[in-house]
């Protein structure tokens, strides 16, 4: 499913793959790619193919799960539709609480001591989703793990997830969609391998030489 979820993320432009043409972050830094998961729920098909494989992974590494909680905001949608498939309850966790109403970080009805998977759309170096998985603990969830769409392998992020003791599954990755690019001739080998540069350390703008 990994080089099948990679392949549609390709086919509906979901993923772009620029190292001759960065893009740019709100950080700052270059990037030779652009993910924008958002697409794959205009595709009927693609979404189908997403939405089956984030339910997959849900149970087969997290049995024990009661309720899925999406990351605002683009993990709200996928969160909801894996929740009709596992027949879960859901909701969603804001990046900061609403500054009026009840002022809510959390939505949805989560109990002390239940068990929850986070959906998220994309890990980069995995920031935001931790920052969900740390509200949800304070709020005294279980969180089980984190299930995302697609995650850019960095370094970085396999750093933070340790020191933050929480796993993520993701349904494809920047390593599979690199090599079904190659293959689809979305780009060359000395593309790839300034992609693959860029991954292992985003800082440094040398892969753009």
């Amino acid at each position: 499913m990994q080089n099948l979820i990679a392949q549609n993320l390709l086919e509906i432009k979901a993923v772009f793959l620029s190292p001759n043409k960065p893009f740019t972050w709100a950080s700052g830094i270059k990037s030779p790619i652009y993910c924008d998961n958002r697409l794959t729920l205009s595709n009927v098909n693609v979404r189908k193919n997403v939405e089956n494989t984030l339910a997959n992974l849900v149970k087969e590494n997290y049995p024990d799960c009661q309720m899925l909680m999406g990351t605002a905001t683009a993990g709200i949608a996928h969160a909801a539709l894996v929740a009709e498939i596992l027949n879960l309850p859901m909701g969603y966790v804001r990046s900061g609480a609403k500054k009026h109403g009840r002022t809510n970080q959390i939505e949805g009805k989560c109990e002390a001591g239940a068990k929850v998977v986070v959906i998220e759309d994309l890990i980069s170096t995995a920031g935001s989703s931790i920052e969900a998985v740390n509200a949800l603990r304070q709020a005294g969830a279980e969180v089980l793990g984190i299930v995302s769409i697609f995650t850019y392998n960095m370094k970085k992020s396999f750093e933070n997830l340790k020191e933050a003791n929480i796993t993520n599954f993701s349904a494809s990755n920047l390593d599979t969609l690199l090599e079904i690019a190659t293959k689809m001739q979305y780009i060359n080998e000395d593309e790839k391998i300034k992609i693959l540069k860029f991954r292992d350390n985003p800082a440094d703008e040398s892969w753009l030489s």
